[in-house]
């Protein structure tokens, strides 16, 4: 249990307690009596776990700490991060003014989730097939994360310079093509160990 690990499981641990914030102060925004307090703590959650990924990562490198249990934990405190934010901001509504800028449309998760669950199983198919995957990470896949968490500020600090439609069909179509190339390149991995084509015969 390395330093960088630990910090990663502080990470990790930090996602209920933004939920539960999060959660609370929609509770509190439907009340029409909004205790401003608790959007402040879940940003302050989410902002604290969010820059702790650079933190461990370099006292990883800088100390010689990488090891395999954080390669695993590493992935699920950045998705589950990122993923518990857009969800619970899908249901719980923090704009009693302007509902638009209080929500993500129902759509807007669902790609997420089922671009996630694509990679996943396409993962596990490719090593169970060839007997290694090769994760190619695109440009794409980088900006769609970058949009994601601009739509996350879009609504937890109700940003009205742009509508907030704009930034989230931006995170949703790059989410999408995103996915298609991971998918294609699965699909390319998979010709090279000959499993793509059926057999005649």
């Amino acid at each position: 249990m390395t330093t960088a690990n630990k910090i990663t499981i502080v990470r990790i641990l930090l996602i209920p307690a933004f939920v539960t914030m999060a959660i609370y102060y929609g509770q509190s925004v439907q009340r029409a009596e909004p205790l401003e307090w608790q959007r402040y703590a879940a940003i302050a959650i989410f902002l604290i776990a969010a820059t702790s990924d650079g933190l461990d990562g370099y006292v990883a490198r800088r100390y010689n700490q990488r090891s395999a249990l954080g390669v695993i934990l590493d992935p699920i405190a950045d998705k589950g991060l990122l993923l518990s934010g857009i969800i619970t901001l899908s249901i719980s509504n923090w704009s009693e003014i302007d509902p638009e800028y209080g929500r993500f449309p129902v759509w807007f998760p669902v790609l997420v989730i089922t671009r996630d669950i694509v990679i996943v199983v396409g993962s596990a198919v490719l090593h169970f097939l060839n007997g290694k995957v090769v994760v190619r990470t695109s440009w794409t896949g980088k900006v769609a994360t970058v949009l994601q968490m601009a739509a996350l500020a879009w609504v937890m600090l109700q940003l009205r310079f742009l509508p907030m439609n704009y930034v989230v069909w931006a995170a949703g179509i790059f989410t999408l093509v995103s996915g298609i190339i991971y998918v294609m390149d699965g699909v390319r991995q998979l010709q090279a160990g000959g499993h793509a084509n059926a057999r005649v015969g």
